[in-house]
């Protein structure tokens, strides 16, 4: 899987913001956190840790574990867990600007992003409105998973 070009000025912005959440975290930016952070900015969907090393060879896989679970812990990172052998990995969508929900195949373990239109946020923020009432829980942001079958193995 080849990483997409991402424009520079992007990409500095980008690492900019990750390094001011390691910072928050106690931890600095680094060759391989960067490196990883460019893997999961240019992949377009969630992918997997094997997904991350074919991407790009100098990263070892002892080194993405450890630092995945940092740059997590850090809010850089999104885990996506699935039934399948490996959790997938994205940005966190506060740093991409892109908001999305997941399509989520309990068979094989893919994992697609399905967008947030506005039809299916409005009545989130309705739902998400009557718990607070209900409950006085006060929502930061959200998350939807989808779960079942993918079309491939719906087929």
């Amino acid at each position: 899987m080849a990483a997409t070009a991402q424009p520079s000025a992007d990409r500095s912005a980008l690492r900019d913001a990750v390094s001011l959440r390691l910072q928050g975290a106690g931890q600095r930016r680094t060759p391989t956190r960067d490196a990883i952070v460019d893997v999961l900015a240019g992949a377009g969907r969630p992918v997997t840790i094997p997904e991350i090393l074919d991407a790009d060879d100098s990263l070892a896989q002892s080194s993405v574990y450890r630092n995945l679970v940092m740059l997590e812990q850090a809010g850089v990172v999104h885990r996506i867990v699935t039934n399948a052998e490996f959790a997938r990995f994205e940005l966190a969508e506060d740093l991409t600007g892109d908001h999305h929900h997941h399509l989520i195949c309990v068979q094989c373990g893919a994992v697609e992003d399905a967008p947030a239109s506005a039809l299916i946020e409005r009545a989130v923020h309705q739902a998400i409105d009557e718990v607070e009432r209900a409950t006085g829980f006060r929502t930061t942001t959200h998350r939807i998973d989808l779960v079942g079958l993918c079309v491939d193995c719906a087929a």
